[in-house]
């Protein structure tokens, strides 16, 4: 075994392990896992680059002719896709631009030596295709759409028990180099099992991405118009009236000739004095302009105020008028006449004892 084979075991062992670390969580706190995140992937992509200078893989051979030691290489490509996609601080679409062609060459090597099952095999082809707009499904019907995805959850499961069950077998006193090889092949298929579902997400992901650009710009907040004049950007008041310098000045705020000299606003032009005396019995608030009554006819002018309705003044009543006042006391005396036959209570059936 030269240097080479020894630095490529090594490297990958130590990228495996960081990676089982993050996705367990196990030692790792939230500083450190982004840490983990990168040396993994430096480590991975060393792994990629000395299995193509060792041509340790061709595709002018067969699987026999792969050593049991360089079986598990074949899923280095599927492994850093799978970190890739956990990275948060690059461009998300080159990111998964960088998955696609990693799980290109992964299920293609696949593919060549032949392990790709009939179903996979399908998949990989529409894949090759169209890589950006590949699914699961190829129909639009939900039924069949849950249909297969209730069967690959099922093969899914399979596949890990089997990969469990030859772990334990692995794990044991005595571990021959078949055993060693039916672990390596069984857990490269559950990795091929798995790059299409993430390939139906990339892509949907890059279409959602795709459509984000094209968007159009939001326009830039304009200036609110309940923003107060005069006041600068580092100012805010809650007055709902005007300070009273600016009410003894008589100016509504802003300055008072622009730069031609020209006027902006009206003004009265007074001593300083004079300000300051009109201002020493001024209230600190704005005093009415109106009455109540000035008020209101203002709003009837503008229709603010609704009127009419169903009102009905009371009817006056002549006490000269002896037919109408003996019509008021026959009322009277029929209504005392029922209070009396009608006790209150006496309809009450319900609480009676």
């Amino acid at each position: 075994m030269d240097d080479s084979d020894h630095s490529l075991r090594a490297t990958f062992d130590n990228a495996r392990q960081k990676q089982k670390a993050l996705e367990t969580g196990s030692d790792l706190s939230t500083s450190s896992s982004d840490e983990t995140l990168r040396q993994a992937i430096t480590e991975l992509e060393e792994c990629v680059s000395l299995i193509s200078r060792l041509s340790i893989f061709s595709s002018n051979e067969s699987l026999e002719d792969v050593t049991t030691a360089d079986i598990r290489y074949l899923a280095t490509e599927y492994f850093l896709a799978q970190l890739l996609l956990r990275c948060h601080w690059l461009d998300r679409a080159t990111i998964l631009q960088r998955v696609l062609s990693l799980y290109r060459v992964f299920l293609g090597r696949l593919k060549n030596y032949e392990l790709l099952s009939t179903s996979d095999t399908k998949l990989y082809e529409r894949f090759s295709e169209s890589p950006t707009m590949f699914t699961l499904a190829s129909t639009d019907n939900p039924a069949q759409r849950r249909e297969r995805k209730i069967a690959r959850f099922k093969e899914e499961q399979r596949l890990k028990s089997q990969l469990k069950l030859l772990s334990e077998h692995q794990n044991g006193p005595q571990v021959d180099d078949e055993t060693i090889r039916k672990y390596s092949l069984a857990e490269i298929e559950l990795c091929a099992h798995q790059s299409f579902p993430d390939l139906d997400n990339i892509s949907q992901e890059l279409n959602m991405l795709s459509q984000a650009a094209t968007l159009p710009t939001p326009p830039e907040p304009s200036q609110d118009q309940r923003s107060r004049p005069g006041l600068k950007n580092n100012e805010y008041s809650e007055r709902l009236d005007r300070p009273l310098r600016e009410l003894i000045q008589g100016r509504r705020g802003g300055p008072l000739l622009d730069s031609k000299g020209k006027p902006l606003q009206p003004f009265t032009i007074t001593d300083r004095r004079t300000q300051l005396r009109e201002g020493v019995f001024r209230s600190g608030h704005n005093l009415p302009t109106m009455s109540i009554d000035e008020y209101l006819e203002e709003e009837k002018r503008r229709n603010g105020v609704v009127q009419g309705g169903n009102n009905e003044q009371p009817e006056n009543v002549d006490e000269d008028d002896m037919d109408k006042a003996d019509q008021e006391t026959m009322k009277a005396r029929a209504w005392d006449e029922f209070t009396e036959e009608n006790p209150k209570g006496a309809g009450n059936t319900l609480n009676r004892g």
